[in-house]
């Protein structure tokens, strides 16, 4: 007689077995691989930004503003308030929207209301899955909407103190920085780093006039404090704190990747700074012409 092969179902069980055992250590490996893909592709748009702020400073004889504001008598911004971001659209093959939108209205102007929430994949880190915009809120207990802004994962780099008037890196309101101005070199200052919305929101059309910046979403980082809208597309590097820290105000830096975040420099070469830097020295790389001790490359 003849006998049919076949598997029993302790060999079939066995087999199973094997196979979630190797999807199960593959897994860590193909993750470790996709988000080391997702921050190469962060690196590489940092350093389009910096290369677009070297062609915008050769053009205009000086970076773009901070972000652009009249303001009344004690100081307080009245608009438009359009962030260096918007200002270098045109210098990152962002022309179009460039043009549609209207600079002498403010950013929460009804001819703006399309174009504020446009989504630009440069200004956006892979590894973060923020929504394509976001609500910007009254500095006020009633906390009520004033428009919605697309959302964005790079802030300018204000200095370090909290961002208000004049600040000591490359970006504060109506700047206009030079490259000679970088006393302390172009090679050790920052001028763009990441900020993860599960720390505090950001956006790349500017400060919305009379707005504040809320804290993220996610629970254990950052402090729950909310700060001045102009911190909407600026950073800062004070409050002891390291590239980031889990801790870090809403208006410092910070990413979803491991251990760390990018930053692009004046002199448009990225680099990864580790939360274990010290933070005295990532102050130091944070101003313009502070003069401070430097060891070592960035």
């Amino acid at each position: 007689m003849r006998t049919r092969g076949g598997f029993t179902l302790i060999e079939l069980l066995v087999v199973i077995g094997i196979i979630g055992l190797l999807i199960a250590l593959l897994l860590p490996a193909i993750q470790a691989a996709r988000e080391a893909s997702r921050r190469s592709q962060c690196a590489n748009h940092l350093r389009q930004i910096g290369v677009a702020l070297q062609t915008y400073e050769s053009s205009h004889r000086s970076l773009p503003s901070g972000y652009l504001s009249q303001f009344a008598a004690d100081g307080t911004d009245t608009g438009p308030g359009w962030g260096w971001a918007a200002l270098l659209l045109n210098n990152l093959e962002e022309s179009s929207l460039h043009g549609l939108l209207n600079f002498q209205r403010p950013i929460e102007d009804a001819t703006n209301q399309q174009t504020r929430t446009t989504p630009v994949v440069v200004y956006l880190c892979p590894s973060d899955p923020v929504p394509p915009a976001w609500e910007a809120l009254h500095d006020d207990p009633s906390r009520t909407k004033i428009c919605d802004v697309a959302a964005a994962n790079y802030v300018g780099m204000f200095g370090n103190t909290e961002p208000g008037v004049d600040g000591s890196g490359l970006f504060y309101r109506n700047s206009r920085i030079r490259f000679r101005e970088i006393a302390d070199g172009t090679s050790q200052t920052i001028a763009v780093g990441e900020r993860s919305h599960a720390l505090g929101q950001s956006t790349w059309v500017g400060s919305v006039t009379g707005a504040l910046l809320t804290p993220g979403p996610a629970d254990g980082i950052g402090t729950y404090e909310v700060e001045h809208g102009a911190t909407m597309v600026l950073g800062q590097t004070g409050e002891h704190k390291s590239p980031g820290d889990p801790t870090s105000e809403a208006d410092m830096f910070h990413s979803l990747h491991a251990n760390g975040a990018n930053f692009v420099f004046a002199d448009s070469h990225v680099a990864f700074l580790t939360t274990d830097m010290a933070p005295e020295m990532f102050e130091a790389l944070s101003t313009r012409a502070g003069s401070e001790t430097i060891s070592g490359e960035f």
